[in-house]
């Protein structure tokens, strides 16, 4: 894994070598980024008695321009991206051999401060703790009802009470009563026993959003949880001191229980743990070198850490945020296609969607009408094809809205779901304060966020369908006239002609994704557990189809604005064509072929970073408020 520490990687791409070079502070310039890859790769290759200071260019590889060896590299290079190096002379064995410098940045601690109360966090506030954006408080209402939860749990254990996983063993052994001696070992066997999961970890990313949640549901004040134990968990979050949480092995009932397990263990100072300043290490090692001791379990509190969905609804909270940001840039993406394939704005108007009045749809339409041809953003093209014969358009241009439309209300009812699930106390036992009561049940089950991100993925699909479609018609010269696969001298070049075909691969695999998970059930703990949700899963392929759509999308963008080349001088409205502006400063248009993947990655980034709204946004704006004037 590569750590966000202040460290470039050079890559030479004939002989796939790999360096890390110091980038930190200070940045040092684009000059001195490439005479460092240039002078690694001369010793590598024994060539060092060639020209050290030889000139050189560098380049972005998404898009080919040429930067300033002047400019500061932290200034001008993006997270992630991949410069090239051009030799200028006659040294052809040299000039050979392009060599790019990936730049990551270096990690910063967040200064600021998320109060959580077990109440309010949001999907978005979510994702931001994930990102390493802020650190955690409790509110004081939270730490009190934290402390009169665990006033009960200490009033019964000296009473000498049975109660299920404070003194009993757990499912099928639920009726055996652990001696008060062994009641530590109880629950650091808890924890131990259930660290069973497999496969790859979470992304430090999901680890941090996974951590961040579960400490929300002990700020409830239902869990049992000391003070002293939240407070520790706290303190390894705000030290982005991460476990190493395998992302395989929940049933999404009984609570997330393996890949929680794993995130306690690593809290206890058993297994692996990650930070920013030690990457990978041994638990016990990373938290005493940030000055943390290892978890010393109390009565309950293995049980308090395992028991919960909350793996479901990190991911999920994920996969709705993302969702929520492609849904709205494509939206943006078919009205670069319908310009490009001169489709008709007719379709759109107002009063044909007020009869029909889904809200998705009536917003989506609306959308359209604000990025389209209309006397606040006139577009060249539109009026060029005017008065044409052309009667109505297919389905994936004229039914954008009903179909787009859906869409977004569905994620926005998914969204709904995960937000209440992620402020639901899931333990069990549930202890209430007011009362002094202990109550089993069953609010760890998963069902409600597994239905809910099987339907997402099921919802958000459906832009990837409609733009594949698309991506067709521009590709098509029969469907388009345009020239074939969107690309000059056709036959000796291909054009997006694979683009295409990799679009479609990825709706094929996402149709299958969409196969609901929450469907299945498998009994386990001896029939004890003997209805399970499959929400892990449910939450994972959600992710998968949502990165799906978002590389699907961002290859009808790049086809689109490849095919507003073939129409100037025309040009599009005003925020369409600010898009295609946004593109072409990261990928410029194809005049003859060349590598597709880079260019790709490059939009797609885009959309993840939301950056195609970002643009339009103001667009958007104007055109209500003169409207409404």
């Amino acid at each position: 894994m590569m750590l966000p520490i202040p460290v470039g990687r050079i890559r030479v791409f004939d002989s796939s070598m790999f360096w890390r070079v110091p980038i930190g502070d200070p940045s040092p310039s684009i000059r001195s980024l490439g005479s460092t890859a240039l002078q690694r790769y001369l010793r590598a290759k024994n060539l060092e008695n060639r020209n050290r200071e030889a000139e050189f260019g560098m380049r972005r590889c998404r898009g080919g321009e040429l930067l300033d060896l002047d400019d500061c590299a932290a200034a001008v290079l993006n997270h992630d991206d991949f410069v090239q190096l051009e030799l200028a002379g006659e040294d052809d064995k040299l000039a050979s051999s392009p060599l790019a410098t990936k730049v990551r940045r270096p990690y910063q601690e967040p200064t600021e401060f998320l109060f959580l109360d077990g109440n309010s966090l949001t999907t978005a506030s979510l994702v931001a703790l994930g990102q390493g954006l802020f650190k955690i408080k409790l509110t004081p209402e939270a730490v009190d009802k934290v402390n009169k939860c665990r006033a009960v749990i200490d009033g019964f254990i000296r009473e000498g009470k049975v109660v299920y996983g404070v003194n009993t063993g757990f499912g099928k052994f639920a009726h055996t009563v652990i001696p008060k001696e062994q009641l530590v070992q109880l629950q650091e066997n808890l924890i131990r026993s259930h660290s069973a999961g497999v496969g790859p970890p979470l992304s430090v990313e999901r680890t941090r959003m996974l951590l961040a949640q579960r400490i929300n549901v002990l700020a409830k004040g239902h869990s049992g949880i000391s003070m002293e134990t939240l407070d520790a968990i706290i303190k390894a979050f705000n030290a982005s001191c991460l476990s190493w949480v395998p992302e395989k092995g929940t049933l999404g009932a009984s609570g997330d229980l393996a890949p929680l397990a794993h995130l306690a263990l690593g809290l206890m100072g058993e297994g692996n743990m990650w930070s920013p300043q030690s990457g990978w290490a041994d638990s016990k090692a990373v938290l005493e070198g940030h000055g943390l001791k290892p978890l010393v379990l109390k009565p309950k509190e293995g049980l308090s850490l395992i028991n919960g969905t909350q793996l479901i609804s990190s991911l999920g909270a994920e996969a709705v945020e993302r969702a929520l940001g492609v849904a709205k840039q494509a939206d943006v993406i078919a009205a670069l296609s319908l310009e490009a394939l001169r489709g008709s704005v007719r379709p759109f108007h107002r009063a044909m969607h007020a009869v029909k009045p889904h809200p998705g749809q009536i917003e989506v339409a609306e959308r359209l009408c604000a990025l389209l041809d209309s006397h606040i953003f006139p577009s060249q093209i539109a009026e060029s094809h005017r008065s044409c014969n052309r009667v109505q358009d297919a389905y994936t241009l004229r039914c954008i809205p009903q179909v787009h439309g859906i869409v977004n209300d569905t994620i926005k009812f998914v969204q709904m779901i995960i937000s209440t699930e992620m402020n639901s106390a899931t333990d069990n036992p549930l202890v209430f304060a007011e009362n002094g009561e202990i109550i089993s049940g069953g609010n760890f089950h998963g069902e409600y966020p597994a239905k809910a991100l099987d339907y997402l993925a099921i919802g958000v699909h459906e832009l990837a369908n409609l733009s594949e479609r698309r991506i067709e018609r521009l590709v098509n010269p029969a469907l388009s006239e345009l020239p074939a696969f969107l690309v000059k001298d056709g036959g000796l070049n291909s054009g997006f002609m694979i683009a295409h075909c990799t679009a479609a691969a990825l709706v094929s695999e996402s149709k299958a994704l969409c196969h609901p998970s929450s469907v299945d059930s498998l009994s386990t703990s001896a029939a004890t557990e003997d209805h399970v949700s499959m929400g892990g899963w449910a939450a994972r392929k959600a992710l998968r189809v949502v990165e799906h759509v978002e590389q699907v999308l961002a290859i009808e963008l790049l086809a689109a604005c490849q095919a507003l080349e073939f129409l100037h001088p025309l040009e599009t409205t005003a925020p369409l064509q600010r898009v295609y502006q946004l593109v072409r400063s990261v990928v410029s248009a194809w005049d003859k072929d060349r590598i597709m993947s880079s260019d790709i990655e490059a939009a797609h980034t885009l959309l993840k970073q939301q950056k195609v709204w970002i643009e339009i946004q103001p667009y958007m704006d104007e055109y209500r408020n003169k409207m409404k004037a």
